[in-house]
């Protein structure tokens, strides 16, 4: 059973009149009034703390509550490193990009999906640039046509202002 919230009620903080205890083992102690539920508790040198404060009544259990406490950050630690935080690169091009600019960029772009990082390709129009939007579409989808082994386009190019952007994300490895 774990506990509902961040900050449950221990002992003296505890405000049922009645409270359905469980002993550290789990085991049902039945219903008892919050006096006789403490004097187990303090009894077995341990904490009443309230597990379920909103059932009728509040579920409490006998436990050591710093050792819980201890037990319950050393969890979070544990999920919190497993965590992988996913990052968005970004790699910038132009639409008159020569084909070794180019190499470098997907090379660079490429790094980062191996990574385990999401590439968000921009591609940066001046000026003119703007009346051939079909270009940095082009070099986008070359861009992922080079990698499509590796990534899923998670968002086609798309002009917005004076950029085309695309997202790529790794595939999911099976």
């Amino acid at each position: 059973m774990s506990i509902s919230k961040e900050n449950p009620k221990i002992n003296e903080e505890i405000r049922a009149r009645e409270v359905r205890v469980t002993s550290p083992t789990g085991e049902q102690l039945g219903i008892m009034s919050l006096r006789d539920a403490l004097r187990i508790a303090g009894e077995q040198q341990l904490d009443l703390v309230e597990v379920a404060p909103t059932a009728k009544p509040p579920v409490c259990r006998i436990m050591d509550f710093g050792k819980y406490r201890y037990e319950q950050q050393k969890r979070d630690k544990e999920a919190k490193k497993k965590q992988k935080v996913v990052t968005v690169k970004e790699v910038k091009l132009r639409p008159n990009i020569e084909q070794h600019d180019f190499s470098v960029k997907l090379k660079n772009a490429l790094r980062f999906i191996e990574d385990g990082d999401k590439v968000k390709v921009t591609i940066m129009f001046r000026g003119r640039e703007l009346s051939h939007p079909e270009l940095g579409r082009e070099i986008l989808l070359k861009m992922a046509a080079e990698m499509k082994e590796l990534v899923t386009v998670e968002r086609d190019p798309k002009l917005e202002g004076k950029n085309m952007i695309m997202i790529l994300a790794p595939k999911a490895h099976n």
